[in-house]
């Protein structure tokens, strides 16, 4: 991957998680905050547990990349081919940023989530009760694998490199990008209650993604014109 990929990103999964991510996520973060970390804690051991359910979730993610990676790569048979899924991987992008902006419904549609089934709820409920590392790194795995329209997204960047260890990286950018929002909403809950707040760092983050479909259709336009061009070549 190139720089310009990494940037992007970073940029993307950053400015998203301080929108997004916050309202599906956030409610898990501070139902564990409030249940399972005792405030008389330090701020080094209440800290340490929260990294340790980003942990989790970053596990999650890589794990999901480098299975996309793997099928991406086992996918490849043509450019034409090729070229017709970054287009469409194009295109879901774009409307996810106009989801974002609130002009379809393009990710609610897609983020249908399974956090009722009576396994999810058993298992959520059993690791709320426990007060270990473990539990908090447990729970962060979980919850990474809620249906998610950012995930989404990612998971077909993370396609498109052909490749499970470039999938896994790029999950784990990801993945990694979106702690600083998560891991302070334990511990400043009131900045992200406000709504202009949110909206502004959406708003950012839908733009970002719209530029960034852009330049997958782009890539995927160059592999139906360029009779030679490799999957190595569009990073």
């Amino acid at each position: 991957m190139e720089t310009i990929d990494i940037v992007s990103i970073i940029t993307i999964a950053f400015l998203g998680s301080f929108g997004h991510c916050v309202g599906m996520c956030g409610g898990i973060v501070i139902a564990y905050s409030g249940t399972k970390i005792n405030q008389k804690w330090g701020k080094v051991k209440q800290a340490t547990s929260h990294l340790f359910y980003s942990f989790g979730r970053v596990l999650t993610y890589m794990t999901l990349g480098a299975m996309f990676g793997y099928l991406g790569g086992v996918a490849t048979f043509s450019n034409t081919a090729n070229g017709v899924l970054w287009i469409v991987a194009g295109i879901a992008m774009i409307l996810a940023g106009l989801s974002l902006l609130g002009k379809t419904k393009f990710l609610h549609i897609i983020e249908h989530s399974f956090s009722k089934s009576i396994w999810y709820q058993q298992s959520f409920k059993s690791l709320l009760r426990s007060q270990s590392l473990l539990s908090f790194f447990l729970l962060g795995m979980l919850n990474g694998l809620l249906p998610c329209g950012f995930v989404y997204f990612f998971a077909i960047t993370a396609a498109s490199t052909g490749d499970p260890i470039s999938g896994a990286l790029v999950m784990f950018i990801f993945g990694v990008s979106t702690i600083p929002a998560l891991f302070s909403l334990g511990f400043f809950v009131g900045i992200f209650k406000q709504a202009s707040f949110r909206n502004i760092m959406i708003k950012l983050a839908a733009i970002a993604v719209l530029l960034y479909g852009a330049f997958t259709i782009y890539n995927g336009y160059r592999y139906l014109v360029e009779p030679d061009r490799t999957i190595l070549e569009c990073h």
